[in-house]
């Protein structure tokens, strides 16, 4: 009888509409991230481009979609996470088709005699702009839809179906890649996403909270907008944060590369690139009922000190003659994911605490904002790191994971000094 009314109060826990964002937003990271496990050798060894191009490219497209929500979640707040989810959906599914047909031969008389960079740097910016909105009407959608005894473990729930789409999405690619051809890996993206449009006009429901609110006018929106970003603590521990995504997204950047470069260009770079995913899917929910009362500022210590240690596992293996082959590379992954698995959904629940009522998707929009700095930086950073260091032309890989441990060692200090002296309370 006690386990029926503790699972009856945690369903009692969660509104309708917080399971159907999530599962959408699974869907959505199938989409993403089973693209972006094969961007960079898409954009080198199928389009030819070189690192630094296919850096900047991988820039644009990561930096503005994560950026944007920045902007996007004040607007989803003014007009409601069900249109956001409808134009995220609608232009994703048509974005990522287009990506797509810039490498299929069905479509090479749209591109031919063309300049396929700024091209590309159009498409890509207008399947920012969709994907921008999904983040913080997901993340607004758990704030309103689970109480307070469930929001730790609903954004915990929110993380472990991230990283399944973050896993199934690269397995998919690699079959796809495997079987088809890598263009047709954006082909699946775009089915994924066309059928989460329609699962938005069909099941969700905008939250009751979100009904009731006080509609602001699009004036306060943006002096909400200013007023955080006036924050000036707030907004350097965010900048800080950068430097902790810079080290995730270079396994994007920099791994296909080193992959198909010194192990095989055949290898499954999707599926090692999913390690993280799988780890998290795993480990996630246990992780965070054990970890749950550790402060937050120290959780996130933990994810920075993991992080780096993941690269210099790479660069002592290179330096002392271990080979470097698909199992150490997974191992790296792990070792980054533990640590990022225990501090990613303290700083989610963070933020939503320091969110005034009405501003949930617009504090939630910033939450991105370092992720967002980390690729815009990360990309061209990665790439121009490979391109004079990492290639086999230069042969010196061993700078590149060394560089790049040193700027998580870096974060790690940073992060120590701003909660030592900056700490923000609410």
């Amino acid at each position: 009888m006690e386990k029926t009314g503790a699972l009856q109060k945690l369903k009692s826990g969660f509104q309708s509409s917080f399971w159907v964002a999530n599962g959408m937003e699974l869907f959505e990271r199938l989409a993403y991230y089973g693209q972006a496990t094969i961007l960079s050798v898409f954009l080198r060894d199928h389009l030819k481009f070189d690192e630094v191009e296919a850096g900047q490219l991988s820039s644009i497209f990561g930096g503005l979609i994560y950026f944007l929500p920045v902007f996007a979640g004040a607007l989803a707040d003014k007009f409601g996470f069900k249109k956001a989810f409808s134009f995220a959906f609608f232009v994703l599914a048509i974005g990522y088709f287009l990506i797509g047909s810039t490498g299929m031969s069905a479509f090479s008389s749209w591109y031919s005699n063309t300049n396929l960079f700024p091209i590309l740097s159009i498409i890509l910016i207008f399947t920012a702009i969709g994907g921008s909105f999904i983040k913080p009407s997901v993340l607004g959608t758990v704030a309103l839809t689970t109480t307070s005894e469930t929001k730790s473990l609903g954004y915990a729930i929110y993380y472990w179906l991230v990283n399944i789409g973050g896993a199934i999405g690269p397995l998919l690619a690699f079959l796809v890649r495997d079987s088809f051809g890598i263009e047709f890996v954006y082909f699946v993206s775009a089915i994924s996403c066309a059928l989460m449009f329609v699962i938005t006009l069909t099941f969700y429901k905008e939250p009751t909270a979100k009904i009731d609110e006080k509609k602001e006018d699009l004036a306060t929106v943006i002096k909400n907008l200013i007023t955080v970003v006036k924050n000036v603590k707030f907004m350097f521990f965010l900048m800080l944060f950068a430097l902790y995504w810079i080290v995730f997204w270079e396994f994007f950047i920099v791994v296909p590369f080193y992959v198909s470069d010194y192990i095989s260009p055949d290898a499954p770079i999707e599926l090692i690139l999913s390690t993280g995913a799988w780890t998290i899917i795993l480990l996630q929910i246990p992780i965070n009922r054990i970890t749950k009362n550790i402060p937050t500022p120290s959780a996130i210590m933990i994810g920075f000190v993991f992080a780096a240690l993941s690269w210099f596992i790479l660069y002592f293996s290179q330096i002392t003659g271990i080979t470097i082959g698909i199992g150490l590379i997974a191992a790296t992954m792990f070792t980054f994911s533990v640590g990022e698995q225990t501090q990613a959904p303290r700083f989610y629940e963070y933020l939503a605490d320091l969110a005034p009522k009405g501003q949930e998707a617009l504090f939630q929009g910033f939450a991105f904002l370092p992720i967002a700095i980390a690729w815009l930086v990360g990309g061209t950073f990665g790439g121009w790191l490979y391109h004079n260091f990492g290639r086999k032309e230069v042969s010196q890989p061993e700078i590149v994971f060394l560089v790049i441990g040193l700027v998580g060692v870096t974060g790690a200090v940073l992060m120590w000094i701003y909660n030592k002296f900056l700490v923000v309370r609410k």
